[in-house]
């Protein structure tokens, strides 16, 4: 009958033997995390957390429409690290409060790093002599990969004078070089002590600069032997500048009562004339001054 068919393919089925695969072998345990990966997680989870506040922020001031408080607050940062990588900056020097320095970025003694120039060490290392000036505006970087697959750093030596705008990747600064206003030194470059590269020049990767000489033009061509006075103007403007560093380090580093009290004192000078203060007896230095 049908119930009896049914019934014996059941049990030819329950006879069947089930043929199971065999157990696979566990996998083996993760490698342990090292420090680069440790601070590279970390660094990803506060990019995170703060990128959340900050839209956070602008839903709540769009909601709040024209009543909306807005932090006015500069999110710029002078020296700043990349990922385990922190600048090593001098005990006398400057660094201008509007520069950027950060990453693997070591600064000489007496050096300066004038107001907007960027020092970026991300990828590879700069380094900076004593006594060197890196003047407004500059911009200094590193490779990891470039047209010759060469992982270059940027080294500049001591005692060099680099132009407002110039531009250095990549390349090496010698001794008591001059890098003129608005020149290019590109990668694998090398400016020899006591060389001159013009203002607006562009030095082609690979090119050698020799010492004592003057290279100008884009490409950067040999124009002429430097005379005696630009010699000793390299080495004039290097102690011009590390003076000069040290003037606007003490204005830079002063606090909000010390501006405020030197707001007042030229204040009282507009207002107080010397003539006034004799005929009373009495010396600039010896009136009180009235800090509002």
């Amino acid at each position: 009958s049908r119930r009896a068919i049914v019934r014996r393919v059941r049990g030819a089925c329950e006879r069947r033997p089930v043929h199971k695969p065999p157990p696979r072998a566990p996998a083996p345990p993760p490698p342990p995390p090292t420090m680069q990966t440790a601070t590279r997680a970390m660094f990803a989870i506060g990019t995170a957390f703060r990128e959340t506040g900050q839209a956070l922020d602008r839903i709540g001031c769009n909601m709040q429409g024209s009543n909306a408080f807005r932090e006015g607050i500069s999110r710029h940062r002078t020296v700043m690290g990349i990922y385990e990588n922190v600048p090593k900056l001098p005990v006398h020097g400057f660094i201008a409060p509007s520069a950027s320095v950060m990453g693997d970025v070591t600064i000489g003694e007496k050096s300066s790093i004038w107001y907007g120039a960027i020092l970026r060490g991300d990828v590879n290392s700069i380094k900076i002599g004593s006594m060197t000036n890196i003047q407004d505006n500059t911009v200094i970087h590193v490779a990891k990969t470039n047209v010759g697959m060469k992982i270059l750093p940027t080294i500049v030596g001591d005692r060099v004078t680099v132009g407002h705008n110039a531009t250095l990747h990549a390349c090496t600064i010698q001794d008591d070089a001059f890098i003129g206003m608005g020149a290019t030194v590109m990668d694998g470059a090398v400016v020899e002590k006591g060389a001159m590269v013009a203002a607006g020049a562009l030095v082609t990767p690979g090119t050698v600069v020799p010492t004592g000489q003057v290279w100008a033009g884009a490409p950067a061509k040999f124009m002429r032997d430097m005379t005696a006075e630009e010699k000793a103007f390299t080495t004039t403007s290097a102690e011009t500048y590390a003076e000069m560093g040290a003037v606007h380090a003490v204005e830079c580093g002063k606090s909000f009562e010390e501006v405020e009290y030197d707001k007042a004192v030229r204040t009282m000078t507009l207002e107080r004339d010397p003539d006034y203060d004799a005929s009373l007896g009495i010396t600039r230095a010896q009136v009180k001054v009235q800090v509002p």
